[in-house]
């Protein structure tokens, strides 16, 4: 197995019904296509949220973004779980042994932005994340 399919085994794609998030599917779609990854798709119910509040919209979210995914033909694991996204986005991390996280982000400034979920991601993972812009 050439050795470009095994740096990203594991690829994690944190989404919300955010316009970012929607715009990195293809950037996820090609990254664990050109390295064979294993996809986890994960969604994070948070009752402080007005868009993620609601367990039954975040499952409709998932379950659009796995069509989404396996009509390119690229099977993915769904994850739903509930409490702050930062926080639960680096427990998945490392509960799943992601080798990336890659997530979208609203703004391309990160530094101390400290209300931002990429910015929070990117101190707290136990792996690289790669932030769209």
């Amino acid at each position: 197995m050439p050795l470009a399919a095994t740096v990203f085994s594991t690829v994690l794609f944190p989404l919300d019904q955010s316009r970012a998030a929607l715009d990195t599917i293809a950037t996820v779609l090609k990254l664990v296509q050109e390295h064979q990854s294993k996809l986890l798709l994960l969604s994070v119910v948070d009752s402080e949220s007005s868009d993620m509040a609601d367990a039954g919209d975040v499952a409709q979210l998932l379950e659009k973004a796995q069509e989404t995914f396996t009509k390119a033909g690229v099977s993915c694991e769904v994850i739903e779980r509930e409490g702050k996204p930062a926080f639960v986005i680096g427990d998945v991390a490392d509960e799943t042994e992601a080798d990336l996280i890659v997530m979208g982000t609203r703004g391309m400034n990160l530094e101390g932005a400290q209300s931002s979920t990429a910015a929070r991601v990117i101190q707290l993972a136990p792996c690289p994340v790669l932030v769209v812009p």
